[in-house]
């Protein structure tokens, strides 16, 4: 609910449509009320004088000229005596003016005193119902709103009610916690409107939240999609909603549009594209969002980023890309772990002079603990025997049978060696 007070237009409209209501009114008996109540209203008028000061003090407020407007209603509340119509409409009038001040609790009183008075016709009277509840709901008093908003809504013709009074009810119902009489509300008040506000689907969103009404969120976050489709927020929302549902494909879909609408302007989402991806089995889709986050510099050029890169380009069978982004990996990493990986790659490849080189990187960088290592000499050591170096081939074989775990292969590999040599020899 908006909770400033209503702008000059508004009071000097609600002063120029009831005051002329109030120079002769012969309501007789109030409609028989389904909330219990009936009121008897009588011939009532006002005097022409009483009638020009009251036009006067429209158009001050008109003017904005709030402080004059309430200067010469009070005095005219002074010389009201015991009039109680008068009283009424007096205190009626300096309620908008306060409200127009922004002075809600003076508002208030004026109001609840208009209405104690008793005196002004049914559609007066229970006007101020809706205001009184509108205040009420604004200073948290949330039972009292409600139930002067309903004697308002039993006592005002269905043609009368708008959706912003759904609005208010739902938003009331929401504050009570009482979540399924806020969707009827808002629901009412949005399928009565042809352009429905985006904070009244948020409180509908809100209140399937708190039922776990998740299946019916999801329709809600569609039809705010279909209003404002460029909040990335509601796209997420969606996805996140049908991930819970484990409806994956769905929560790919969806995040994959905003995606190609430019919304994902964040490391995390490019990153969760990457990941929902993944887990479905499209690896080059995976790697291509995440590689091109990394360069439009959305995505942070770390070292677990490109290593999942390439690890993505890896699975889709791109070995050439996959190599590139383990190469960046490296750059960014300060052991020799992620280019002992490349060197594997390389070395599936037979591209042996590029393996030797990322094995004595590896090997420089260091800190790949005793397993690691000795794969890497293991591995060198074949690298260079595919070279034609025999010498430094042994060497490596020998460091590697220096590690327990590498130690048999390294062994295999030596002897090898020795046949190959003497097969040379003979």
């Amino acid at each position: 609910m908006n909770r400033k007070g209503p702008n000059p237009y508004y009071i000097a409209v609600v002063l120029a449509v009831i005051l002329p209501a109030f120079l002769t009114v012969n309501d007789g008996v109030a409609q028989s009320g389904q909330c219990g109540l009936e009121r008897q209203v009588g011939a009532k008028a006002l005097d022409e004088l009483t009638w020009r000061q009251l036009n006067a003090i429209y158009e001050e407020v008109g003017e904005e000229r709030y402080d004059d407007a309430y200067d010469d209603l009070r005095k005219m509340l002074e010389r009201a005596g015991r009039d109680s119509y008068l009283q009424a409409i007096l205190h009626q009038a300096l309620a908008q003016v306060e409200w127009a001040r922004e002075n809600y609790g003076p508002a208030l009183q004026y109001f609840e005193k208009a209405v104690e008075l008793d005196s002004l016709p049914d559609q007066t009277h229970f006007l101020l119902m809706y205001q009184i509840a509108q205040l009420y709901f604004m200073k948290g008093r949330y039972d009292d709103a409600l139930e002067r908003l309903d004697l308002w809504f039993c006592k005002t013709p269905e043609d009368s009610i708008t959706s912003s009074a759904f609005v208010l009810k739902a938003s009331i119902h929401v504050q009570k916690k009482n979540y399924p009489e806020a969707l009827k509300a808002i629901e009412t008040a949005i399928a009565m409107d042809e352009n429905p506000k985006e904070q009244w689907f948020q409180l509908e969103l809100a209140a399937h939240y708190e039922l776990e009404q998740y299946p019916q969120a999801a329709v809600t976050l569609e039809n705010i999609i279909s209003r404002w489709p460029d909040k990335k927020i509601y796209w997420m929302q969606l996805s996140q909603i049908y991930f819970k549902l484990k409806q994956d494909q769905r929560a790919l879909a969806v995040l994959a549009l905003a995606y190609r609408k430019n919304l994902l302007d964040k490391e995390a989402d490019i990153a969760h594209l990457s990941s929902l991806y993944s887990n479905s089995g499209v690896p080059y889709k995976a790697a291509g969002v995440l590689e091109k986050g990394i360069r439009d510099g959305i995505v942070k050029p770390t070292r677990n980023k490109w290593t999942t890169v390439a690890q993505a380009w890896y699975a889709a069978e791109e070995l050439e890309r996959s190599l590139a982004a383990y190469e960046e990996a490296g750059k960014a990493a300060a052991n020799g772990i992620i280019d002992l990986r490349r060197a594997y790659i390389l070395a599936d490849l037979e591209r042996w002079p590029e393996a030797l080189e990322a094995l004595d990187l590896a090997l420089q960088k260091g800190g790949l603990g005793d397993r690691r290592t000795g794969e890497a000499y293991l591995l060198r050591g074949m690298a260079r025997f595919n070279l034609g170096d025999f010498e430094q081939a042994g060497t490596d074989w020998g460091r590697a049978g220096a590690y327990e775990k590498t130690r048999d292969s390294a062994r295999q590999w030596m002897n090898h060696l020795q046949e190959e040599r003497r097969r040379r020899a003979s």
